[in-house]
């Protein structure tokens, strides 16, 4: 059929009145009652079922049908409670499968305001939905109930349709007034029209009409200034006014929680345990635009008031929250305003998940905010001053029970050294960047994996004020780090996983979630605090923290500055809290004659302060007992001259743990059918698991591979990983030094996504390579391993405690070739043995902290 071909809409007045609907026109029709809605749809359908058209009603409000008899026509039934993407995705492919020229009638759209809460998701939903209906030469039908909306949201409808009317009736009289009419005019079209008899409907032009008309139109519509408000904006406002002169009824507490802080149920009851009605208001007083603010603000906030409710102490040792949140609303505007939408779906297939994300990455980097969002950001700033601030990524699924989404998305510091509008243009690219970050590859194959590649996940940012001091031209915490009420890591027999531990770095926090090059946190179990990895000096210089991340106000960055760079703005309480003399290295280079301090970061002063690490217990404790399962959070500590302390919590999250401490008891094996025996340094629960296939990354012959092809080993990794997917395989990882670091010569620059399917992970140390393993218990990569049940285990060069037989696979043949084909360029560095029938077994007994894998008979 051609596009604009006019159709009968089964009124012959309404055909006169209206120059035809046409085909390709979306009719958006607001009335005061559906019944009005009704009169105009069962024509509409009657007809269109008469010239045998592929009538589909799209089903899903609470409401009673809008079609009186469905007999002929297609009923698709959708959830709007999944979420705006959920819902729009499903229709889309709805209307894709049913192709051109199809008529569709919709329940009502203010039932998707209050699924969604908001008019600005269901004005969204018009915007992205009735350009793709217009390609495809289909007429539909929308009613939209008259005062549930705010003028705004009406008129981003009143935008994008082609038809947009007003119906109205009293005593069995119909009324229509057409406001929008696409593409046709008369001179009397856009006059009130009243329906007759005869099934015409005239013009109304005798004064008397006409005031009967205004009359009736009068007592329909009631103009108040609250509609310039968002209907949640409404809401909100009403629920205020409940609360300040009594109690807040129950039901408008769970809207609130369920439309602005979280739809997760478990989180959702803690939140309605500890929060006041004061909490919610005070939260949307700092919100930009709508939606939730998203997992980890959400986390951030709960922590906070189960600390302030259940530790005394806690008001008198912790900073108060400073945060915005950014609506997980504005992150969908921003899609559907700078037309990315088309592509997002896109995204949404089997076909484009990863190649149309990556497209999508780019543009997002490109598009711009409305102004009126952009006015709000600049409140924002001028409320941090140049204070400062990080944004963070705060998704709909983050830091939820099950998925912590740990290092997935971006966080972005703002150093705000600069002009008012630098400091804007600055802030407006954080957060695009964390938009963008929705598309990195990581962040795609945690969602697949996880099955959530079409669930609704969006973006909300939590804007923070970053805690700290100024040293001179730079600003950072005097430490920082991640905290974990239960700790799978015991370096000693006599430390208690129930204790905590903490991990624990001078600066900024982000070195103690990353692999960061050659650099190591300290480690620091609650329960023994002073009880250190490393007894001797050296090793301890040697595995420091010899980097420190920090705000550099003189480059408006954040910038990576060596200690020899910063010691010389430390004060020397400052110094005293977080270093110490490597007392052996000034011997030596005193005897060449050089008097010389030698300092490492040790972070021992702070450890020293029972204080502290007494009172992080206790709240690692208290959140573990409210949680009921184990937490891991991210803080931020400053101390004064005196050795007074303020803590400033960040995150928080429950932490997926195994929690399995049964004894296995450890066969007995001869030397020659060892593949290793280590004590104390494996990450898991007590095991006993046959392994059928490993992988050995050889660290001589890595180490001699070029540096620029040393990435290469991570895609050889990615195929052998896929390879083994789905096989039900157990498959161990034996790999040099650090896998997941960013420098190539510490390990293989791999990310989770590559190994994935990996049952174990065995990094070994090589001391002639200078290849050193990282028991990175807190990284992002450590948390991933332990989401996906993921075994852990270090071996070092340490004869005393290790026995390490690497060449015990020296007569099984590598297979790699079978796996990716041509090989000859790496061949000898990785190597690929399946066990077939020898019986390669690891057992871990975290009681005894000793894990043996082996040949067992």
């Amino acid at each position: 059929m051609a596009a604009f071909e006019r159709i009968n809409s089964g009124i012959s007045g309404l055909n006169n009145t209206l120059d035809n609907i046409r085909l390709g026109d979306n009719v958006v029709w607001q009335v005061t009652d559906l019944d009005d809605f009704r009169f105009f749809v069962d024509p509409f359908v009657k007809q269109a079922i008469s010239d045998r058209r592929n009538v589909i009603y799209i089903r899903f409000a609470e409401h009673d049908p809008v079609i009186s008899n469905t007999t002929g026509i297609k009923v698709k039934n959708l959830d709007a409670k999944l979420g705006f993407e959920a819902f729009t995705v499903a229709l889309h492919e709805i209307i894709t499968i049913e192709g051109k020229d199809v008529f569709y009638v919709f329940d009502s759209l203010s039932e998707l305001q209050v699924a969604w809460s908001t008019d600005l998701m269901m004005g969204n939903f018009f915007r992205v939905t009735c350009p793709y209906l217009f390609e495809l030469d289909t007429v539909a039908y929308f009613p939209v109930l008259r005062g549930r909306h705010s003028y705004e949201a009406i008129a981003r409808i009143r935008e994008t349709t082609q038809l947009l009317l007003d119906v109205y009736s009293q005593d069995g009289v119909i009324y229509l007034h057409p406001l929008k009419v696409w593409n046709r005019y008369s001179p009397d079209m856009f006059l009130p029209h009243r329906f007759e008899r005869d099934g015409s409907f005239p013009a109304i032009t005798n004064g008397v009409e006409v005031s009967e008309f205004y009359s009736v139109l009068h007592s329909k519509t009631v103009f108040r200034g609250e509609q310039n408000l968002d209907s949640y904006e409404r809401f909100i406002q009403k629920a205020r006014e409940i609360y300040n002169n009594g109690k807040l009824d129950k039901q408008s507490v769970r809207k609130i929680i369920k439309s602005m802080i979280t739809h997760d149920k478990k989180i959702a009851n803690l939140i309605d345990k500890y929060f006041e009605p004061a909490d919610y208001f005070y939260i949307k007083d700092r919100m930009i635009g709508t939606g939730i603010i998203g997992g980890k603000a959400c986390g951030m906030l709960l922590a906070r008031k189960i600390c302030e409710r259940k530790l005394p102490e806690f008001l008198e040792c912790s900073e108060p929250h400073d945060s915005f949140y950014i609506g997980t609303d504005v992150f969908y505007s921003y899609i559907v305003d700078n037309n990315y939408w088309k592509l997002r779906l896109e995204q949404k297939t089997v076909q484009g998940y990863f190649d149309v994300g990556e497209k999508l990455k780019e543009l997002i980097m490109k598009g711009s905010f409305s102004e009126n969002i952009r006015e709000q950001l600049r409140r924002l700033l001028e409320y941090f001053g140049q204070s400062p601030i990080i944004v963070r990524s705060s998704s709909f699924l983050e830091d939820g029970f099950g998925n912590a989404f740990a290092g997935k998305y971006e966080s972005i510091f703002c150093a705000n050294a600069s002009s008012p509008e630098e400091r804007l243009i600055a802030l407006e690219k954080a957060i695009k960047k964390v938009y963008a970050s929705t598309m990195d590859r990581s962040a795609l194959e945690y969602r697949k994996n996880r099955k959530l590649q079409n669930s609704d996940e969006q973006m909300a940012l939590l804007v923070q004020r970053v805690s700290g001091t100024r040293f001179g031209d730079y600003f950072f915490p005097c430490a920082a780090g991640v905290g974990f009420s239960y700790s799978l890591y015991r370096w000693s027999n006599e430390l208690s996983p129930d204790a905590g531990l903490l991990r624990l770095v001078a600066g900024m926090g982000t070195r103690a979630v990353d692999r960061t090059e050659g650099d190591y946190p300290r480690l620091v179990n609650l329960d023994k605090p002073k009880n250190t990895v490393f007894s001797d000096v050296a090793d301890k210089h040697r595995y420091s923290q010899h980097i420190l991340d920090v705000i550099d106000f003189s480059q408006n960055n954040l910038s990576e500055k060596r200690l020899s760079e910063l010691i010389h703005v430390m004060p020397q309480w400052y110094k005293d809290l977080i270093l110490e003399h490597d007392r052996d290295a000034e011997e030596s280079i005193r005897q060449r004659g050089i008097n010389r301090d030698v300092f490492f970061v040790s972070c021992q002063g702070i450890v020293n302060n029972s204080k502290f690490t007494g009172f992080m217990q206790g709240v690692l404790k208290t959140l573990q007992e409210s949680y009921s399962c184990p937490v891991d959070l991210e803080y931020t500590v400053n101390f004064t001259q005196s050795g007074e302390f303020i803590i400033n919590l960040l995150q928080c999250r429950p932490l997926t743990v195994w929690k399995n401490a049964s004894t296995i008891i450890l066969p007995e094996i001869s030397e020659e059918k060892k593949l290793f025996d280590v004590k104390g340094s494996f990450m898991g629960i007590s095991v006993k698991e046959q392994i059928d296939v490993v992988v050995l990354i050889k660290s001589d012959k890595y180490y001699q591979y070029p540096y620029k092809k040393k990435s290469s080993i991570t895609n050889i990794l990615d195929r052998i990983n896929s390879y083994y997917k789905n096989s039900r395989k157990k498959v161990m990882l034996m790999t040099p030094g650090r896998i997941g670091t960013s420098s190539p010569e510490l390990g293989v620059p791999a990310g989770f996504a590559n190994i994935s399917e990996f049952s174990v992970i065995c990094e070994y140390s090589d001391s002639v390579s200078g290849f050193m393993p990282e028991l990175s218990y807190g990284s992002h990569m450590f948390l991933d391993l332990v989401e996906s049940n993921i075994f852990y285990v270090a071996v070092f060069d340490d004869v005393r405690k290790t026995s390490f037989n690497r060449d015990i696979f020296n007569n099984n043949k590598n297979i790699l070739p079978t796996i990716v084909g041509d090989t000859s360029d790496f061949s000898d560095i990785i190597n690929v043995y399946e066990m077939d029938e020898k019986k390669l077994t690891l057992y871990a007994d975290i009681e005894n902290q000793r894990a043996l894998c082996g040949f067992s008979d």
